[in-house]
C-alpha cells in the first residue's frame, strides 16, 4: 500500500487497522482495482475482533485468521471499537462497510467500471441498474454454506477469475466472504479488488433500514439493529458482543 494513501496502521486488540479517510480509501481502492493482481479489503467489527482473539471462546478458523492477515486493508467498522481504542490512546478512523459501499456507488467512482456481486437475490442487479445505469454489474448467486461445499466455493472463484471485474463485492457474510477472497488471492488468477460487504447493498437499496445518523454517531447502531431483528441478533449483541469490553480492559499495546 502506498505511504501517501494511508497513515501507519494502528494496532489494537491484535489487529492492524488502517487509519484512512473515506477519500483516501476510495483513492486506494481505485488504484487496487486497476492492478493485474487480486487484492481484498476487510472491515473488522466487534464480532470479528472477538473471533480473532486467542482467548475467544469461539475462536476463528485458521482460514479466517489467514485471510485477515493477507488483506490489503483492514478498516474499522465499529464506533464501539473506535471509542475503546481511544481510551487506550489508539486512534481509529471508522469506515464502515455499509458507508463505504454507498460512497463507491453514489460518488460515481464505479461509473464505467465492472462490478461483480457475489450473493444477493435475482432482483438485486436490476434494482442497482435502475439507480446506477453507468455501472456494469454482474452477479453470481451461490448456495448457502459455501465453505461446506467445495464445489460451490470453486464456482465462486472461477466466476471472479472469468469476469475480471474491477471491484468484487462479496455479500455472503463472514467468515465466508473473507475466506473466499483469500482463496482468490492464493489462486493468483483474478484481478481487481474485493470488498467483504455483508448486507451493505441491502442498506443501499433501502431493503433494510440503518440507524438514524445521531444513533450511529453515538455508537448505538447496534441497539437499532437489535430492535429491528431481535430474534436473530439478541445473542450477538447481548451475550457475545459485551465480551469486547473485558478484552479491551486487559489489552496492552505492544
Amino acid at each position: 500500500m502506498p505511504t501517501d494513501a494511508a497513515q501507519t496502521p494502528s494496532h489494537f486488540l491484535g489487529i492492524d487497522f488502517d487509519t484512512m479517510t473515506f477519500q483516501a480509501v476510495g483513492e486506494e481502492l481505485g488504484r487496487l482495482s486497476q492492478l493485474p493482481a487480486f487484492s481484498f479489503v476487510v472491515t473488522p467489527n466487534v464480532d470479528h475482533v472477538l473471533m480473532l482473539h486467542p482467548t475467544s471462546p469461539v475462536p476463528a478458523t485458521l482460514a479466517f485468521q489467514q485471510a485477515y492477515a493477507a488483506a490489503a486493508m483492514r478498516l474499522c467498522d465499529s464506533r464501539i471499537l473506535q471509542r475503546l481504542a481511544r481510551l487506550h490512546g489508539v486512534t481509529l478512523e471508522v469506515v464502515t462497510g455499509s458507508d463505504l459501499t454507498a460512497y463507491l456507488f453514489e460518488s460515481g467512482q464505479l461509473d464505467g467500471r465492472k462490478v461483480a456481486i457475489i450473493g444477493g437475490d435475482a432482483a438485486m442487479v436490476s434494482e442497482l441498474h435502475g439507480r446506477f445505469p453507468a455501472i456494469e454489474i454482474v452477479q453470481h448467486r451461490p448456495p448457502m454454506g459455501v465453505l461446506r461445499d467445495e464445489r460451490a466455493s470453486e464456482e465462486i472463484i472461477r466466476f471472479i477469475e472469468q469476469e475480471r471485474a474491477h471491484y468484487v463485492m462479496l455479500a455472503i457474510g463472514a467468515p465466508q466472504s473473507e475466506i473466499i477472497a483469500h482463496r482468490c488471492l492464493l489462486a493468483g488468477k483474478s484481478v481487481g479488488v474485493g470488498l467483504c460487504i455483508g448486507a451493505s447493498i441491502e442498506f443501499l437499496l433501502g431493503r433494510k433500514s440503518r440507524a438514524p445518523r445521531w444513533m450511529q454517531h453515538l455508537g448505538l447502531e447496534w441497539a437499532f439493529r437489535l430492535l429491528s431483528e431481535p430474534r436473530r441478533l439478541w445473542r450477538r449483541y447481548l451475550v457475545t458482543g459485551p465480551r469486547v469490553f473485558l478484552l479491551a480492559s486487559k489489552w496492552r499495546q505492544l
